[in-house]
């Protein structure tokens, strides 16, 4: 049978012969794009090629609906997204179908979630078929394209996404795209070649100029077949050797395997069905492909045990241009191309029943098909000939466009005018012109409005770019109806009624809730909590109120947007069917980590408290925390573990009458634990001092409740005596532990910090023992005197080459490691000096105003002077009582005559003590 192409391939292979200098290849590829058209249409199953999002599409799309009714559709989605097209009637578009995984198998595990979203919008051809077979008695709607499943399957490497922008709202996040339709060319030379030639910046606006507008009116064959032209054309030029060209190949033989499938089992008949397609797949040649029996199948591999879950989520025209990288605005330039056709042209879109957001239509009966079928014709030929069909200035959407964009403008802040409209209309008509068009084009009017109106400065949040954008359709965004949300999330809607909040609106509403007067709304409270754990911080934000052990607020504000974040919230619904359930498989994954440590279980624990409420679950994960203690090798969390458990046992001794037995486990394993690594930590050089500080502060401070619990302090003597740190500040540390333990006592502290600070060549090194002793303040709070007399010290004797260095050091370590202590030091500076200036002169540091005892013959000593040692010497019963009480064995040393026992060992042990207690007496 003669082609009815053969004209236009002898007219192409002559053009080639005369481009002798051309490429080699040249003749083979305009032949065999003509071929390839041919053989498209052919084929008896009638297929429809088209672009995503392309109004062109659309609109041959509906008029092609309209003329044939097919009773069978095949289209080019992944098949296991099929349940959710239903869905779509409770939606406002665009919105966005999704797969999703998280707990994978046969897929790496670092790679979860996985998730596969198919955006939606109105002016394509896709919604105008699925609105069309759902609305249509006896219309089957099939999709063919391979699941999500194999999507991943099929992908190189699934744990690292397509490194594409993220949207601004990222409603799409980091899932994989079905590009259905996708039309690109995959030649970067090729791509950078047709933007030159046709004076535009990137594909987006080619595409608009060259191919939108002309097909726009186009008949249906001239459609099809310039289409199947651009993506025989597309493909020819692709790299053969490439993965995804691979892949697209697997792809055709996937939905033409499934195709043959269905029509054998329902035995449609192939002139009733419509093949909905890529144009870039429609023009294939493989083996494979077609309707015809006895085609060679495609051997499907099964699906893997991954478990996907599937939802609509919202999706939006700046989401579709990042997630396929597309130009900025284009989508919204093909949604108001859309609109303006459909007036132009008089058509009525197919639109789901119940769709919201869209207008309503009345039903109209569509009439009897009118399709008659005839031997293919040559339209390309008559096309390619042809001047482009351009449509002329039209003065008035110009004009408007001008006037609503300098009115935009200046409510924006800036100083735009009736000048600025009227350079704006004439620049875009001067752009245009220099361009080869005959009516400037929504991105030569951008270009003009940028020129004419931004300055040197933007005023506000949005450059003219973007407000060119806004008025050319604006990021039109989608919004999942209530019957269309998974049970979570319609849950979660139901328990927040109560607020009486439009919980689906698009702004920040502000929720009061005064528990006191209305403590219905307790619950409330608790799910909002529940929800600020889960959901990004800017989805709900506690204004007034906090949660944490112990506390009870009767009063709470919080600012609510859930309307923006509405996809987060779907997909927690597909972890769970509650919020506390989802909120437990959290807390239960954080804890069964393979990187958790201690400190993050014991953060789940204390979660498990303040959201949930179980002790099963407390319990559980209190029990996981005391095995990751028992096995871990560093300390690298011991401040977080000594901060969460002193703030566990505060609550619970405050609570309950007894611990919990996962907290006795905690202490007792934990001393056994620190005890044992911290001759180890001392030493190692990697272990920071704050690190080893918090050893200290979980040893001393848990001792009391160790000891009760069977531990043996002989142990954390033993340890201390096996330390023996190089580093200055860990020295410091262990005087303080020593110190601690009763075997360095004060005098002897004091006497060593004025050894360094007598030693020239220990003198650099001061501050980090200073430094050292300021984190002892950690293990043994009651050295907070001695830290800041220490410190005065340092401050009043250090030369000012060594002093100035390291104050911004320590200002910075106190800062970032040791917030917590500043206040101590602080509080105990306060109590040490003068409280006012004309103080100052007459003031004598305690340190200096104390007489040290000095030694006798015997080896006692003589009790200290002052009214101290009046006091013990007029009252020698007393003291002798309150030393054999606290097991100080002593005798007075000779120059007092007053023989008794423990009083010399009691009064050096305790000199501060004494002066106080005599000082109070004496007033």
């Amino acid at each position: 049978m003669t082609s009815p192409f053969a004209p236009l391939r002898g007219q192409l292979l002559s053009a080639a012969e005369a481009l002798a200098d051309g490429p080699a290849a040249l003749p083979e590829i305009l032949a065999g794009i003509v071929d390839d058209v041919d053989h498209a249409l052919r084929e008896p199953l009638e297929i429809f090629p088209v672009c995503h999002h392309s109004p062109a599409s659309a609109l041959a799309m509906l008029r092609r609906l309209r003329e044939k009714q097919p009773k069978v559709i095949y289209l080019e989605l992944c098949e296991d997204l099929q349940p959710l097209l239903s869905e779509l009637h409770n939606c406002r578009l665009p919105v966005a179908l999704q797969a999703f995984a998280s707990e994978l198998m046969d897929f790496p595990k670092e790679s979860a979630p996985l998730s596969v979203i198919a955006p939606i919008t109105e002016a394509s051809a896709e919604y105008q078929a699925i609105s069309y077979a759902l609305d249509t008695p006896g219309v089957s709607l099939v999709l063919v394209d391979r699941s999500t499943d194999h999507v991943f399957q099929w992908q190189p490497d699934p744990s690292s996404p397509a490194e594409t922008p993220e949207p601004e709202e990222d409603l799409h996040g980091d899932a994989v795209g079905v590009e259905i339709g996708d039309l690109r060319p995959r030649f970067a030379e090729l791509e950078e070649h047709l933007l030159h030639h046709g004076q535009v910046r990137h594909w987006s606006e080619w595409w608009d100029q060259y191919v939108e507008q002309p097909l726009a009116g186009a008949d249906h064959e001239t459609y099809r077949q310039v289409m199947t032209m651009i993506g025989s054309l597309f493909r020819r030029l692709a790299p053969h050797d490439s993965k995804r060209y691979a892949s697209d190949e697997d792809r055709e033989r996937y939905m033409w395997t499934r195709i043959r499938e269905h029509l054998a089992a329902t035995g449609a008949d192939p002139a009733d069905c419509l093949y909905i397609c890529g144009a870039f797949h429609a023009a294939s040649r493989l083996a494979e492909v077609g309707s015809a029996p006895g085609t060679p199948d495609f051997e499907i591999t099964p699906r893997t045990g991954t478990t996907w879950l599937y939802g609509l989520i919202p999706s939006s025209h700046s989401a579709i241009e990042a997630q396929f990288g597309l130009a900025p605005g284009s989508v919204s330039i093909a949604a108001a191309t859309w609109q303006k056709q459909l007036g132009r042209l008089r058509l009525t879109p197919f639109q789901l029943d119940g769709q919201k957001g869209g207008k309503k239509k009345a039903k109209r009966a569509l009439p009897p098909p009118s399709v008659t079928t005839g031997p293919v014709t040559d339209h390309l030929t008559g096309y390619l000939a042809g001047p482009p069909t351009l449509d002329g200035l039209d003065e008035e959407e110009l004009r408007g466009w001008c006037v609503d964009i300098v009115r935009l403008a200046r409510r924006n802040g800036y100083l735009a005018s009736t000048a600025d409209a009227i350079a704006v209309f004439e620049t875009s008509v001067l752009l245009a012109g220099m361009r080869g068009r005959t009516r400037p084009t929504p991105y030569d009017f951008q270009d003009a409005a940028v020129t004419c109106i931004e300055k040197d400065t933007v005023p506000g949040r949005r450059d003219v770019k973007r407000l060119c954008e806004i008025l050319l359709g604006g990021d039109r965004i989608g919004q999942v109806g209530y019957d269309a949300l998974p049970p979570l999330a319609r849950d979660v809607y139901d328990r927040l009624a109560p607020l009486g909040l439009n919980l689906e609106q698009r702004s920040i509403q502000r929720a009061l809730l005064d528990l006191a007067a209305r403590p219905e709304l307790a619950p409330c409270s608790q799910l909002l909590w529940m929800l600020r754990y889960l959901l990004p911080d800017q989805a709900v934000r506690p204004i007034m109120g906090s949660r944490k052990l112990g506390e009870k607020h009767i009063q709470e504000s919080w600012d609510l947007d859930l309307g923006r974040h509405q996809r987060t919230i779907i997909e927690l619904g597909y972890e769970g069917v509650t919020v506390e359930q989802v909120l437990e498989q959290r807390l239960r994954r954080d804890a069964w980590d393979p990187k958790a440590t201690a400190a993050s279980a014991l953060k789940a624990v204390e979660h498990s408290m303040l959201f949930l409420e179980s002790p099963r679950l407390t319990e559980e994960l209190g029990a996981r925390a005391v095995e990751l203690l028992s096995a871990e090798r560093t300390v690298d969390d011991a401040p977080a573990v000594l901060r969460r458990i002193r703030r566990l046992l505060g609550h619970y001794r405050a609570t309950t009458p007894v611990l919990p037995s996962w907290c006795e486990r905690f202490v007792t394993g934990g001393y056994a634990h620190y005890c044992t690594l911290l001759p180890t930590t001392f030493v190692d050089e990697e272990t920071g001092v704050r690190q080893v500080g918090a050893m200290l502060g979980f040893l001393f401070g848990m001792e009391s409740l160790a000891l009760s619990l069977g531990c043996d302090r002989t142990q954390l003597e033993i340890a201390v005596r096996q330390s023996h740190p190089e580093s200055p500040a860990k020295v410091a540390l262990l005087w303080a532990a020593r110190h601690q333990l009763g075997d360095l006592p004060l005098a002897d502290l004091r006497l060593r910090v004025d050894e360094l600070l007598g030693n020239p060549l220990v003198v650099p090194a001061v501050p980090q023992y200073v430094s050292g002793f300021v984190q002892a303040l950690e293990p043994v709070p009651r050295l907070a005197p001695f830290v800041v007399e220490t410190i005065s010290k340092a401050f009043g004797r250090l030369p000012d080459p060594v002093l100035l260095p390291w104050l911004p050091t320590l200002i910075t370590t106190l800062r970032q490691q040791a917030a917590e202590l500043v206040p101590v030091l602080t509080r105990e500076a306060g109590r040490t000096f003068p409280g006012t200036l004309a103080a100052i002169d007459s003031w004598t540091p305690p340190w200096l105003a104390r007489r040290p005892a000095t030694a006798t013959a015997t080896g006692a000593r003589q009790p200290s002077g002052g009214p101290a040692g009046t006091l013990l010497a007029a009252h020698p019963a007393s003291t002798d009582a309150v030393a054999e009480l606290l097991g100080c064995p002593g005798e007075w040393a000779p120059a007092v005559a007053v023989p008794a026992s423990g009083r010399s060992a009691l009064l050096t042990a305790f000199p501060a003590t004494a002066d106080a207690v005599a000082a109070l007496v004496s007033a």
